[in-house]
């Protein structure tokens, strides 16, 4: 019985998935998410209310922005981080991808080898997070919520983040490789 639960945790722990496997997975998370919400699937809307909660702590007042005049917007700043289920989703999120990289001994962590590849990383990391809320969403809210539902915005979204990804990688091969 032993050998049969290694064996197991091998396959499904420390053996790289086929793309269709973890696509499939993501398919079925995504449809038993909107069927016990009634909404798509959005990660960059909880960090927002974690940004604006923060905010409140030290005395801000968020809710005199525009972002948060909707009643469901209103509604979320009157919650928590424990009560609000976008919240809960990404905190599921990043545990989730936490154990997984623990249990399959990838966790690494790594000293940042020069400055600039310190800086490209920061560059980049505000360019993402301000385009995300420029568009309101991420590639779970523009890709992976609108393609299955046929949402034409969707298309063109991974039409972009394709050549997106090729122009990146021109130019993390140029300057930082």
């Amino acid at each position: 019985m032993k050998v049969f639960f290694t064996n197991i945790f091998i396959i499904v722990f420390k053996k790289t998935w086929p793309f269709w496997v973890g696509g499939s997975i993501l398919a079925v998370l995504n449809i038993l998410f909107f069927a016990l919400t009634q909404r798509p699937w959005k990660i960059t809307t909880g960090f927002t209310y974690w940004g604006a909660w923060i905010f409140q702590g030290f005395g801000g007042r968020p809710n005199n922005w525009s972002y948060f005049q909707g009643e469901q917007k209103m509604v979320a700043l009157e919650q928590w981080f424990y009560s609000n289920d976008l919240s809960i989703l990404n905190f599921g999120v990043i545990l989730g991808a936490l154990i997984s990289v623990l249990l399959s001994g990838q966790f690494k962590i790594k000293r940042i080898k020069n400055f600039k590849q310190a800086a490209f990383a920061l560059v980049g990391g505000i360019i993402m997070g301000y385009g995300t809320r420029i568009s309101f969403g991420c590639n779970i809210g523009a890709f992976f919520s609108s393609v299955p539902s046929l949402s034409f915005s969707g298309y063109v979204y991974g039409f972009f983040v394709v050549i997106g990804a090729w122009l990146g990688t021109k130019i993390l091969l140029k300057y930082l490789l």
